[in-house]
């Protein structure tokens, strides 16, 4: 094949999940390749060797889910994900980095806190990656790998001490969609946005996990159906929302959540590292939370308050109510 994208990825791995559901979307040819075998062709193409991995048409390779999105963006333009209006584009945007960054803390605390995931799941990846190779081997491995990654639970905030504040807000992000998508599957039209690729890549692990699949399956049932719908939406066209029309129930409940926690988490971040701090707390959802800083997530604040400034006048003001009535608006505004 000709002319055609290559993702490097795994089955586990959500941002993977994620971009190869973008391309299947956007009817876009391109290959699914994954393992140790077909990760190796990576090496040294890009600087921080971390899946998925694209390469183009062209030879050239990239990395990061969501610059990828929006670089496929400005090379296609059949079939986009980014809604046209600004604002819709905007609260695209703002869920899927919510997704990115906090979601991807439940797909983590599921799989490696809880040790019938991490032997289960450490397996399969071990499974994936190998190929082949027997039983012994392939087990040794996933046990090496089980052990590195329940490791670093900490780092990443996936801690006991933590967790309830993380299955709270996975709640509620799943209670919310599983009262959406018996109604339509998307949320800002019949054609979906980055915000259902960036939910569906976490929440993909979840559908397959031991822990989180046996939720998923008892208590939203919909939620674990739909993911296979978006997994591969190639069949789908559809049309965005008027610019005009009110906002579907789903997406304000997600901006609650946002407002709720998903800020809160980024400010405190972004606080404790400018007063040169190691580490920061916040409380949510009536939950207390703990974790090390991460520089990365201190830019999410700020691009998330620089795609705001950015907005047309009109789109910004048009959004204010929405954002103030679910506590996202101050944050938004904050220098």
């Amino acid at each position: 094949m000709t002319g055609h994208y290559t993702i490097y990825g795994a089955l586990g791995s959500p941002y993977s999940m994620k971009l190869r559901a973008v391309l299947r979307y956007r009817r876009l040819p391109h290959i699914w390749a994954h393992g140790g075998g077909a990760l190796a062709a990576t090496a040294g193409k890009v600087k921080a060797p971390v899946i998925p991995i694209l390469e183009y048409p062209d030879g050239s390779f990239a990395n990061d889910s969501t610059p990828l999105i929006y670089d496929l963006e400005a090379r296609h333009a059949d079939r986009g994900i980014v809604p046209p209006d600004p604002a819709q584009a905007f609260l695209a945007h703002l869920i899927e980095d919510f997704g990115d960054e906090w979601l991807t803390k439940a797909m983590f605390g599921y799989r490696w806190l809880r040790e019938v995931d991490q032997v289960q799941m450490s397996r399969w990846l071990a499974f994936d990656q190998m190929k082949g190779g027997g039983i012994g081997k392939s087990q040794a491995a996933a046990e090496m790998f089980r052990q590195r990654q329940v490791g670093r639970m900490g780092i990443v905030g996936c801690t006991e001490a933590n967790f309830p504040l993380i299955e709270a807000s996975t709640r509620a992000v799943l209670a919310a969609l599983e009262a959406h998508v018996t109604d339509r599957h998307c949320l800002f039209g019949s054609r979906p946005s980055l915000a259902e690729f960036g939910l569906y890549g976490q929440i993909s692990q979840l559908g397959v996990d031991p822990t989180p699949e046996a939720m998923l399956r008892r208590d939203y049932p919909y939620v674990l159906r739909w993911l296979l719908h978006i997994d591969d939406m190639s069949g789908i066209d559809g049309e965005w929302d008027a610019p005009d029309a009110p906002p579907a129930p789903v997406v304000e409940a997600l901006l609650g959540i946002i407002g709720a926690l998903y800020f809160p988490f980024l400010i405190a971040n972004a606080t404790a590292l400018a007063a040169g701090a190691e580490t920061f707390r916040f409380t949510a959802l009536g939950h207390d939370y703990t974790q090390g800083t991460f520089k990365y997530q201190a830019k999410c604040l700020a691009d998330l308050r620089a795609r705001f400034a950015a907005l047309p006048a009109d789109a910004r003001a048009g959004l204010e109510p929405l954002l103030a009535r679910t506590g996202c608006l101050a944050p938004l505004q904050a220098a």
